[in-house]
């Protein structure tokens, strides 16, 4: 039987190969740098809770037994946290699969989604995936736009996601704007509100969205282990309504959170010293790092999370793609931001005191050359 062209392999469906895959930031500095900070993925500084590392190293001789699927006692133990239902909670892995499964369950083909112009860049890569249209709005001052928000919303608008504070701004909205938001959409229309570094946020007109999807039915937040210290255990998980918690159950697969990160989780969430000693490492080396990158002239991004993202001149010798390449050589890894919008932009996290005034002197040598 003779085959054309387009069946002579498997061929993805239309629409997967237009999909810009995810590129995440480097991690490793040119053979022969003594040490490399890696500053390139919002970790945390302080490490992973000692709780959760006993937790990790006691589950190991029991890495043969399936995991508990609905990760029971790790949804007790945030539900205690953050005072909610366990049954209102779904975890994953890593709050990235919550969103695709987001994605995959409320979106449609010829659907659309609604995103802002420098959001986490997975949310393109799910609403494609699932055949929408990915509709990006502007942004203004590197913030979420909440008019040009609404204004987007047409009757094919299934899903708004808003990322607060956003990735890699660091910049949040309000929540009275986030309450204005949600008070004018469709009630068919689900906002998904990420509040994967909330927290680091000290705002007092800030929330993570808990009250909000408490009262309505078309609201859900998402919320992630990695900032605060498991970024290696892959550990997310959402808070929704009881309707959408039994639609993403369908879809979900199954033990999709492992034993590790389970037992790892339940002990670091519970481990608020650690928490409250990696928030107030943040609050004073962001704000050290912000003077000292405007003194040296850059401007620099007001950020609520973990991380800033620095500006810097246009002329070609200090480029960001320059500062790049002369902090990589001297072993400080930070993420270049084109992709988001951001070519002459780099984003740093807040790292060790070693880390941060590393950065700084490096930064101030190479913008005197």
């Amino acid at each position: 039987m003779s085959q054309t062209p387009d069946q002579a392999r498997p061929t993805p469906r239309a629409g997967i190969m237009d999909i810009d895959a995810y590129v995440p930031g480097k991690s490793t500095a040119p053979a022969g740098v003594a040490k490399v900070h890696k500053l390139s993925s919002n970790e945390n500084p302080l490490g992973p809770s000692p709780k959760a590392i006993e937790a990790a190293r006691e589950i190991a001789g029991k890495l043969d037994v399936y995991p508990d699927g609905t990760a029971r006692r790790l949804r007790e133990a945030i539900a205690e946290v953050h005072g909610l239902n366990p049954q209102n909670i779904i975890c994953s892995n890593g709050s990235d699969e919550i969103l695709g499964l987001l994605a995959q369950t409320y979106l449609a083909p010829g659907d659309e989604a609604v995103i802002t112009e420098h959001a986490f860049m997975v949310y393109k890569i799910y609403i494609q995936s699932a055949g929408a249209v990915p509709v990006t709005i502007k942004e203004t001052d590197e913030r979420a736009d909440i008019d040009a928000v609404l204004a987007a919303v047409t009757p094919r608008t299934k899903i708004v996601f808003l990322a607060n504070p956003n990735n890699p701004t660091g910049t949040y909205v309000p929540f009275q704007e986030v309450r204005r938001l949600h008070a004018a959409l469709p009630k068919n229309v689900l906002l998904v509100l990420d509040a994967a570094y909330a927290e680091y946020v000290r705002r007092n007109d800030y929330e993570a969205g808990i009250e909000l999807v408490g009262s309505a039915e078309n609201v859900v937040m998402t919320r992630t282990f990695s900032k605060i210290g498991l970024g290696g255990a892959r550990i997310g998980w959402m808070y929704a309504p009881m309707h959408i918690v039994d639609a993403i159950n369908r879809v979900r697969g199954p033990f999709n959170v492992n034993a590790t990160a389970i037992e790892a989780g339940i002990a670091a969430i519970r481990d608020r010293a650690h928490v409250e000693r990696s928030v107030a490492h943040n609050e004073t080396w962001l704000a050290w790092l912000s003077a000292e990158f405007t003194k040296l002239g850059l401007r620099v991004t007001p950020s609520v999370g973990n991380f800033i993202l620095i500006h810097f001149p246009e002329d070609q010798k200090h480029s960001a793609a320059a500062a790049d390449d002369y902090l990589t050589a001297r072993g400080y890894i930070l993420r270049r931001v084109s992709g988001y919008g951001f070519p002459n932009a780099l984003r740093m996290t807040v790292g060790t005191e070693e880390a941060n005034r590393g950065v700084v002197a490096a930064l101030t040598t190479f913008l005197k050359s």
